[in-house]
């Protein structure tokens, strides 16, 4: 379970109510209260007064401190310099927008079915690349964990699929192979399933325990500013575990991909998605489109 501290990046009462939803948990497995949680997940470097018994108490001491202050004005000078900029913060992508990603290469978006899910590999839910235009099946709704506005300097996104609320990912399998011979990894493709190309496409799914993912725009690698509508960008994942097994600092990195390639599942065919490590191409680029944007106003950050 990834549980947040709190080190002055958040709205205290957003954080508050986030931790809240493991109340139950902290109770039963550790017999303290979501209150007692809170109060040791605060940084170290934030001083808390002695006799905090309410979240009120806590999150008025976590807003007297001065990261709070600092969190405020960041977010508000973010604010002003968009006013000077009106012709483009219609298509700036805030945080929880609804967003569809377009396939460059074939035209298709990225899309899932609710409850319809592989046959082989993880068997969760199914995710592919179809229709030129958007539709209910390809709309995403866009998470920068606790930011308003994702920038090109390592903003981490999640990708959480409207007809189903489920996150797009990947499943980590565990160990493949024989008693003599194997590897510790990921599920595969459905095409890598069927033509037994070893440790090549990792499947993606809605559903997958593995979901922050990173983007990059595909064409100006030191590229700055705002992630905005129409941006052609690469999305990747950071493995948690290696081919060992263990969760170390070095992990792989793969690119989320489509390819002009079916499988068939219910006698219906889909166009696959998966990741890869090889080099970067035409088949590793998607055009984010705007669909809703989030309001983001003075009032949601101060």
């Amino acid at each position: 379970m990834d549980v947040p501290k709190y080190d002055g990046n958040i709205h205290p009462d957003e954080w508050i109510k986030d931790l809240q939803k493991y109340d139950y948990f902290w109770r039963k497995k550790y017999n303290l209260t979501c209150l007692d949680m809170a109060i040791s997940l605060v940084d170290s470097t934030i001083k808390l007064p002695t006799g905090i018994d309410t979240y009120e108490k806590l999150s008025k001491a976590l807003k007297e401190d001065i990261s709070f202050t600092v969190f405020k004005n960041t977010n508000k000078k973010m604010l002003q310099l968009l006013k000077y900029v009106p012709e483009s913060r219609s298509e700036l992508i805030v945080n929880e927008s609804v967003v569809a990603l377009k396939h460059v290469a074939t035209g298709k978006y990225l899309s899932s079915i609710e409850n319809l899910c592989y046959k082989t590999g993880s068997k969760t839910q199914l995710v592919f690349v179809e229709s030129p235009e958007p539709g209910p099946n390809s709309l995403w709704k866009i998470n920068f964990n606790d930011k308003e506005l994702a920038t090109y300097a390592g903003t981490s996104i999640g990708l959480q699929h409207i007809k189903s609320n489920k996150f797009l990912g990947i499943c980590y399998e565990g160990y493949q192979g024989n008693f003599i011979y194997g590897l510790y990894g990921y599920y595969k493709s459905p095409l890598t399933k069927q033509t037994w190309v070893w440790e090549k496409h990792t499947e993606v799914s809605c559903g997958g325990d593995e979901n922050k993912w990173n983007f990059k725009h595909s064409k100006l690698e030191s590229h700055q500013g705002f992630l905005k509508s129409n941006d052609i960008i690469n999305l990747s994942i950071k493995k948690k575990y290696d081919s060992n097994g263990d969760s170390t600092s070095d992990r792989q990195v793969e690119f989320l991909r489509s390819h002009d390639i079916q499988f068939t599942i219910r006698g219906d065919t889909f166009q696959e998605v998966c990741c890869h490590n090889e080099i970067l191409g035409v088949n590793d680029e998607w055009c984010i489109k705007l669909i809703k944007q989030y309001n983001l106003t003075l009032d949601q950050i101060c």
